[in-house]
């Protein structure tokens, strides 16, 4: 699913850097857990709304970094 809307789209890919991997790189370990926290319950939130699964599948890619990032704590 590369280059598609859920997985490196490639709007957010300008600069040469993904958007989401400078997000990343600027926020400490708790501030980018709480970004994917509240990105999963915007998409929760919305998908019966807007994109339906399409929304879910955003969802579960932020819910896949956030339990990474819990795994990757000390």
């Amino acid at each position: 699913m590369e280059g598609n809307s859920v997985n490196s789209p490639n709007h957010y890919m300008a600069g040469g850097i993904e958007t989401i991997d400078y997000i990343k790189a600027k926020l400490t370990p708790e501030q980018w857990q709480g970004y994917c926290l509240g990105n999963i319950m915007k998409y929760t939130s919305r998908y019966l709304l807007k994109n339906g699964a399409e929304d879910l599948q955003k969802a579960d890619k932020h819910l896949k970094w956030l339990i990474a990032s819990v795994n990757e704590r000390p």
